[in-house]
């Protein structure tokens, strides 16, 4: 069959037949097929979408263009958590602990961050030594002997998502909710767990800026999971400001540390706990959402769940000393107030905004290369809905640079909307998707 005539098809708005889609990503991932053509062939589907069978398919020919891991020797309900990404969330850190501390096995991979949303392997290397490229028998032993595992993702898993997203990203064609499902979840299915949980975040730090795209993309995943035959939901989570007060890898770190030890703030322990209580519903634990939060309060409280992080870290190699003293992290070398302007109500901290002040001192990449300033970052001491007076912190930026203050300071001054009038405290959980 010829591209050419592949690329016709789509861009009159036709069907590509399951031999077709695989023909495609076959022949792409092998060189056959090149970069133009394909770059055609994404516009096309860009204009004209994929139907519920074209996004199965293309998901699944991604899926089989590299390995695809057997988690089968893994006791019990393998269940992963995925997050499409915002600021401030270091919810995993959080998660997994206090999930399998409770007995379910979290077999998880996770990836770095880039530009201003913060990966989940940098803020794992925050701790020294820790290893974060478990070969495949280590990570299933690791899963079974403490129940959780976070690993960076093989090289050789959906080799064709990289490969398409290196050119969707530069020809304009990340934001189609085909492209985005094929891309999430033929790595997601690659993973071989077999339960899935999806935070999918909405607003403004969110790469989904309202409900109803957030929605599409949330039902997209979770009817691909389910002709996969996985168990499966998607919540969406809103991203209008950061989750949490602290922005940047040690400072989220040290956040995470404090939630597992029971001083978590209310907003990230409300996505955690309504993540969670899925995922051991889906385990079989638990069959009553309402009783796994409590699983899981309980395994707050008693001390389980910070246990089952030190003994996370340690497994992998990484210094858990810092977790037990996290006056071990080594601070900014300036810890500047930004304070408020004026008396009145926090209407909006926009979270994209801050996330990129982060990123310019040093707390993002803006390419795979740069090296990450973990010291770095922003902490809030205000959130919307909460009244605030003049003089009074809004937030503290951290630096290593003082060059780059002003610069950081004007960008959360932009982000920050103070008015006389009251409002409310964010919703946090915007809809879920079973």
């Amino acid at each position: 069959m010829r591209m050419y005539d592949l690329i016709e098809k789509k861009k009159l708005g036709q069907e590509l037949s399951t031999e077709e889609i695989y023909h495609i990503i076959d022949g792409y991932t092998k060189g056959d097929i090149p970069d133009y053509q394909i770059s055609a062939l994404l516009m096309a589907i860009y204009f004209n979408g994929m139907n519920v069978r074209e996004r199965y398919d293309l998901t699944m020919a991604m899926r089989d263009s590299g390995d695809i891991l057997d988690l089968s020797s893994i006791d019990g309900v393998k269940i992963d958590k995925h997050s499409t990404g915002g600021v401030g969330d270091k919810v995993t850190l959080v998660l997994g602990p206090i999930i399998a501390s409770i007995g379910v096995p979290v077999a998880k991979m996770s990836g770095r961050g880039l530009g201003h949303t913060g990966g989940t392997i940098d803020k794992l290397e925050a701790f020294p030594g820790f290893n974060a490229e478990l070969s495949d028998d280590q990570f299933i032993n690791q899963v079974n002997s403490i129940k959780i595992a976070v690993t960076g993702q093989s090289k050789n898993l959906a080799p064709a998502d990289k490969k398409l997203y290196a050119l969707r990203d530069v020809t304009a064609t990340v934001d189609e909710i085909s492209l985005i499902t094929g891309s999430i979840m033929s790595k997601k299915l690659a993973a071989g767990t077999d339960a899935i949980v999806l935070d999918v975040t909405v607003g403004d730090g969110a790469f989904m800026k309202n409900k109803e795209s957030a929605l599409e993309l949330a039902k997209s995943m979770v009817d691909i999971g389910k002709r996969a035959d996985k168990k499966i939901a998607a919540v969406l989570t809103n991203m209008d400001e950061p989750l949490g007060f602290a922005v940047g890898n040690d400072l989220e770190v040290i956040e995470a540390i404090e939630a597992l030890n029971g001083n978590g703030p209310e907003d990230l322990m409300t996505v955690v706990y309504e993540l969670g209580s899925q995922m051991i519903v889906f385990s079989g634990i638990e069959t009553d959402k309402a009783k796994a939060k409590e699983l899981m309060k309980e395994a707050v409280a008693s001390g389980k769940a910070f246990d089952k992080f030190v003994e996370f870290i340690d497994a992998q190699g990484g210094d858990s000393s810092f977790a037990k003293d996290t006056k071990k992290f080594k601070p900014a070398a300036h810890i500047v107030p930004i304070n408020a302007e004026s008396d009145g109500y926090v209407h909006a901290i926009k979270a994209e905004a801050i996330g990129l002040a982060s990123m310019s001192l040093g707390g993002g990449r803006e390419t795979f290369d740069d090296v990450i300033d973990m010291a770095v970052g922003i902490v809030l001491n205000k959130k919307v809905g909460d009244e605030i007076k003049k003089g009074e912190p809004i937030c503290y930026i951290h630096a290593n640079d003082q060059a780059k203050i002003a610069h950081a300071e004007e960008m959360i001054r932009n982000a920050t909307v103070i008015s006389s009038e009251k409002c409310n405290h964010m919703d946090l959980i915007i809809d879920i998707v079973e």
